[in-house]
């Protein structure tokens, strides 16, 4: 009667393990330029506390992508930041701990040569669901195809500031 239980359990085990690996990618997350930058907004967005989807993110990213963005440091320097994705997704749990996230594009400029593609989106952050707009910026993504579907290599993005307003051809307003 145990090995019977044992076999039960051992199998619910490995097929939930197999469902989740062919849960990510999504078709339509990876099959197109649209769906891949969709995918890593709605990814990221969340409430306070919630647990982003970052399974669904990894599979949207080259296993060595990386993200880059300008950090102030405690002398009020900037210097740019560079991480892995795995690190990126720590950094932001940390931030996303005590603070609700909402990030979604307003603007996207898209340059294809072959199997290569370099995104300009312009994003607005929320830190409540529907809440007014605590910032805006620009991320620079690239991407590359293989294999039918789009892979995201990096992101470098910047904030808009007072002194550097985002240029009016990635500003839809």
């Amino acid at each position: 009667m145990m090995k019977v239980i044992l076999k039960i359990i051992l199998t619910i085990i490995m097929s939930t393990q197999i469902s989740n690996a062919q849960k990510y990618p999504l078709k339509e997350d990876v099959v197109t330029i649209n769906g891949i930058i969709k995918a890593t907004y709605e990814a990221v967005s969340g409430e306070a506390g919630e647990k982003r989807q970052w399974e669904r993110d990894l599979s949207l990213h080259d296993p060595n992508a990386i993200y880059s963005f300008p950090l102030e440091n405690t002398a009020g320097k900037t210097q740019q930041t560079t991480m892995s994705l795995k690190d990126f997704h720590k950094e932001t749990d940390t931030m996303v701990a005590k603070t609700a996230f909402y990030e979604n594009e307003v603007n996207r400029e898209v340059r294809v040569f072959g199997n290569i593609a370099h995104v300009w989106s312009t994003y607005e952050t929320r830190l409540a669901k529907n809440g007014p707009v605590a910032r805006r910026g620009i991320n620079s993504i690239q991407l590359y195809y293989n294999e039918g579907r789009w892979w995201i290599t990096s992101w470098t993005f910047d904030k808009e500031k007072e002194d550097r307003k985002i240029p009016q051809t990635f500003d839809p307003q």
